[in-house]
C-alpha cells in the first residue's frame, strides 16, 4: 500500500505530541517534515519538543524547521497554561541529541508542495500565512490541506466562540481561508471534542509494557488536571490527534461544503464564521467535518501507538 506522505506544521503541546506519535508510527504515514509555529509553547520549546518526539519513536532522519516566533500583527498568548511550561506537561525530558534544519518553516511549506503530500496543520497557520504571502498557490500544490482548528456548532475552547489556533492568530488564519484558492479540511472543535482520553483508560497506559505508552502517561497528568479544573471534564482532550487519524482515515469524519471567515477583532476574535446557509454567494473554501466516529478513533490511536486494543480497554 501506497504510504501518505505528509508535512506537519504544530506546537507541542501534549496533543501535538500524542499526534506526531500516531503520525510517526502508522506504517501507512510518511512523515517528510515538521515544522513549528509559535502557540502552545514558544517556537524553540516546540523544536525541542518535536526533536524529543523524533528520538523517542526513532525517527531522527524527519526534517525539523523552525517558523514563527509571533503571530503576524499581534503579541504571541502562549497556551502554557493548558501544557505546562515546557509543554509537555512540566515532565522533563533529556536534551535532544539532533538538530533542526536551518531552513524556516514556511520555507518548508513551499519546498514539500507537491499533489502527493498533504499539508496538516495541527497549530495557529502563521507559517502557513508566511508561505501563501511567498507563493500565492502554494497551497493549491498541495494534495490535501487539513487544518485542526475553528469551531462551528460548539463553544470555544480560549473564548465563548475561539478555538485556540485560530484564535491565537486570527489574521494569519483569516488570510489563509481567504487565499487559499482550494478546500481546507476543518478539523474543530466540533468532532475533537468528543475525542477525550478518559481518566481511567489514561490510568491503564501505566500498565503497558511499550516507552510509548509511559509518555503518553506521564504528559497527560498535567493535562488532565487542566480539564478538570477547566471543564469539569474527567479526562484529557486530544484535539490534534484526531486531525491526524482523520488524515489516516477520512471515513472517521463527515462534514459539509461551506465558506469560512475569521473573526480578527473583538470580543469573538478567532471564531470561524460558517456561511451554512449561503448567504454570502461565496464558493466552499472548507470542509466542516460535524461527525466522529469517536470509539474507531481511539482504536486507532491505541493499536498504532500501544499495540493495545483500546476497545477491550474496561472504561
Amino acid at each position: 500500500m501506497q504510504k501518505t506522505k505528509v508535512f506537519i506544521d504544530c506546537d507541542p503541546g501534549i496533543d501535538d505530541a500524542l499526534a506526531l506519535l500516531l503520525a510517526l508510527c502508522h506504517p501507512n504515514v510518511s512523515v517528510v517534515g515538521i515544522g513549528v509555529n509559535c502557540g502552545n509553547v514558544p517556537v524553540e520549546l516546540g523544536v525541542k519538543n518535536v526533536l524529543h518526539i523524533l528520538e523517542l519513536t526513532g525517527q531522527v532522519h524527519v526534517p525539523v524547521y523552525a517558523g514563527a516566533e509571533k503571530p503576524l500583527c499581534r503579541d504571541f498568548v502562549s497556551a502554557q497554561d493548558t501544557h505546562g511550561e515546557n509543554g509537555l506537561g512540566e515532565i522533563i525530558f533529556a536534551q535532544p541529541i539532533i538538530k533542526p534544519q536551518k531552513m524556516s518553516a514556511s520555507e518548508a511549506i513551499l519546498l514539500h508542495a507537491k499533489a502527493d503530500t498533504t499539508l496538516l496543520t495541527l497549530a495557529p497557520l502563521t507559517n502557513v500565512a508566511l508561505a501563501l504571502q511567498k507563493n500565492p498557490k502554494v497551497l493549491q500544490a498541495y494534495g490535501k490541506v487539513i487544518s485542526m482548528g475553528g469551531a462551528f456548532r460548539t463553544h470555544g475552547n480560549c473564548s465563548q466562540v475561539a478555538e485556540y489556533n485560530y484564535w491565537c492568530d486570527p489574521e494569519a488564519a483569516e488570510y489563509v481561508y481567504a487565499n487559499a484558492g482550494r478546500v481546507i479540511d476543518m478539523v474543530g472543535l466540533d468532532v475533537t471534542r468528543a475525542f477525550v482520553l478518559h481518566a481511567t483508560a489514561r490510568a491503564q497506559l501505566k500498565n503497558i509494557n511499550n516507552p510509548l505508552a509511559q509518555f503518553a502517561y506521564d504528559i497527560t497528568g498535567f493535562y488532565q488536571d487542566f480539564h478538570q479544573k477547566q471543564e469539569n471534564l474527567n479526562g484529557c482532550v486530544l484535539n490534534d490527534v484526531l486531525a491526524v487519524g482523520y488524515l489516516i482515515d477520512e471515513t472517521l469524519c463527515a462534514g459539509f461544503l461551506s465558506h469560512v471567515d475569521i473573526v480578527c477583532q473583538g470580543k469573538a476574535m478567532g471564531q470561524s464564521l460558517v456561511d451554512v446557509g449561503g448567504f454570502y454567494k461565496q464558493s466552499p473554501n472548507a470542509l466542516i467535518l460535524q461527525e466522529v466516529r469517536v470509539d474507531d478513533a481511539m482504536q486507532l490511536f491505541w493499536q498504532t501507538c500501544f499495540n493495545t486494543d483500546y476497545k477491550m480497554l474496561k472504561i
